[in-house]
């Protein structure tokens, strides 16, 4: 998988938008990419819209010969090319459920999901489909930015009006649906949505987008949008996001209060171990999007603070009146704030 990686980055087959199925690439990229995309636009005075498109069956849909003549183009060797046009075809599986067992049937589509394979094969296939798309929409002039993250993709249009803003991405997902099912894929319209990001301070009430004339549905516009695990609000402020995942690390606490044997629970130095290692990756999920120079991070560390001070509580077992400086220096754990800071840091080496 990795000399396959190598040969199509170095062949730069790789559509840039394409963020998914690669080493390297990961989840935080995809977000980090979007909110520059936002911000970029929010310093010329223009509101970006997004429209999100899933692919429904993704993976079993792959059509085989259109792969390997991609693998082809692509550049690599005939022998590799070779070796994937029998290793995908004449396949045959089962299903199995319980005591039920299915006769086999031959597979003339599709890559298996967690074959170490899929990701490398899934990203060729649609980096094809993105550089295809991407200049129709030039030769239409549509001005739209595309970000994928392997099915799971979006259009961005950026403008001062809403309404041009729904006329091109109106346009641009009637484009991506006749080619997608030149390739064999179908949009999943039922989860396909439309967010737009605004720094207005007025009456917010931006126009539904009608996708009914080309099979689509009726989408209105919402207060939040979650897309790859990320809750975005319309300024970018994440305080929804940092809410919902604070939440969910102070129920992780709770919940780890049952681990430990009949006898007794688990010691403090385990408590902590645990903290680390499975609560503050949760809390931290998606920290590069709304941790950089000169954010506003008031609201954001109240509730990290918050989130640590119930984590030490429960590592000490120690009472609620205690102040959190003491109790945290007591347990080990840095106060937030400067984790924050040193993980920033690293990422940057």
């Amino acid at each position: 998988m990795e000399r396959l990686q190598f040969t199509v980055v170095c062949n730069d087959f790789i559509h840039p938008s394409q963020l998914g199925g690669l080493k390297f690439k990961s989840i935080t990229d995809a977000g980090v990419a979007l909110t520059h995309i936002v911000r970029s636009e929010w310093s010329k005075g223009k509101s970006s819209s997004t429209l999100t498109f899933n692919i429904s069956q993704f993976f079993p849909s792959l059509n085989h010969n259109l792969l390997t003549r991609i693998l082809d183009k692509a550049g690599f060797d005939p022998k590799v090319t070779s070796f994937f046009t029998n290793y995908l075809v004449s396949r045959r599986t089962k299903y199995m459920w319980n005591e039920f067992s299915s006769p086999h049937f031959d597979i003339n589509v599709g890559v298996s999901q967690g074959s170490a394979l899929s990701p490398i094969l899934s990203s060729l296939y649609l980096s094809l489909f993105l550089y295809i798309l991407e200049n129709r929409l030039k030769n239409l002039r549509i001005p739209v930015s595309i970000l994928s993250f392997v099915n799971d993709s979006l259009i961005v249009a950026q403008n001062k009006f809403f309404d041009i803003s729904n006329s091109q991405l109106f346009c641009s997902y009637n484009v991506l649906t006749k080619l997608l099912d030149s390739f064999g894929l179908v949009i999943e319209h039922s989860k396909t949505e439309i967010f737009h990001f605004s720094q207005s301070q007025g009456v917010f009430n931006p126009p539904p987008l009608d996708l009914s004339p080309i099979g689509g549905p009726i989408l209105q516009p919402k207060d939040s949008w979650r897309y790859l695990g990320f809750i975005f609000d319309r300024k970018l402020s994440f305080h929804k996001h940092i809410d919902f995942y604070a939440n969910k690390a102070i129920s992780t606490v709770k919940c780890m209060k049952l681990l430990g044997n009949s006898s007794r629970g688990i010691n403090p130095i385990q408590k902590r171990l645990l903290y680390r290692c499975c609560i503050l990756p949760i809390v931290l999920y998606g920290f590069q999007l709304w941790y950089y120079n000169k954010a506003p991070l008031l609201y954001h560390m109240k509730i990290l603070d918050k989130m640590q001070r119930r984590a030490a509580i429960w590592i000490l077992g120690a009472f609620k009146t205690l102040p959190s400086a003491g109790i945290e220096a007591i347990t080990g754990i840095i106060l937030i704030k400067f984790h924050l800071q040193k993980i920033a840091k690293r990422s940057q080496i």
